[in-house]
């Protein structure tokens, strides 16, 4: 028989850890002065930057200060307002500095399930607009690449030959009838 205690986190399948109903201080407040400097900034900088990548940034260099009740809540922000506003000003400094060194860098995004439904929207629109440019009813996004290929390889191969033959015959046409 074993003598030692089982862990505070530790799950029994008969009871699942429901630890979600913890926020963190922090978070709120690198948001807010994120969104503060970038205000700060000019537009042409401020539109480089992935307010998420910073915010993420700054979190990742600042102790976590969470709370599961309204008078923790309180008593946490009062902590981090006076203990780490410098801290927190300065890891969103850096942060900023951090996303801007490469503004040209590709960030994969985690989207929250609403907004990849509007993305989605947006893309199954974009999709239906092909559908009609490209007159191909059958087109999803599995064939897509294959299609457009297609359509463009072959009216490339129509219009090269039919216009060069077309273009001759009506200029010639054209002197035949005027003769300037």
């Amino acid at each position: 028989m074993s003598t030692l205690r089982p862990s505070l986190y530790s799950q029994t399948p008969s009871k699942p850890n429901k630890m979600r109903n913890s926020h963190n201080v922090m978070e709120l407040l690198v948001v807010e002065e994120v969104e503060k400097q970038i205000q700060l900034l000019p537009i042409k900088a401020a539109r480089y930057i992935k307010t998420p990548d910073v915010v993420a940034y700054a979190l990742n260099r600042l102790p976590s200060l969470y709370a599961t009740s309204r008078k923790g809540w309180q008593r946490q922000l009062h902590r981090a307002k006076t203990e780490f506003n410098q801290q927190i000003n300065k890891a969103v400094q850096q942060g900023i500095i951090a996303v801007q060194r490469d503004p040209l860098r590709i960030s994969d995004l985690i989207y929250s399930t609403e907004e990849n439904g509007e993305i989605n929207q947006i893309a199954n629109a974009a999709l239906e607009k092909l559908k009609v440019v490209l007159g191909r009813e059958d087109l999803s996004w599995e064939n897509l690449p294959n299609i457009v290929e297609h359509t463009l390889t072959s009216k490339k191969a129509t219009s090269t030959g039919t216009n060069n033959y077309n273009r001759s015959r009506h200029s010639t046409d054209h002197w035949e009838t005027y003769r300037y």
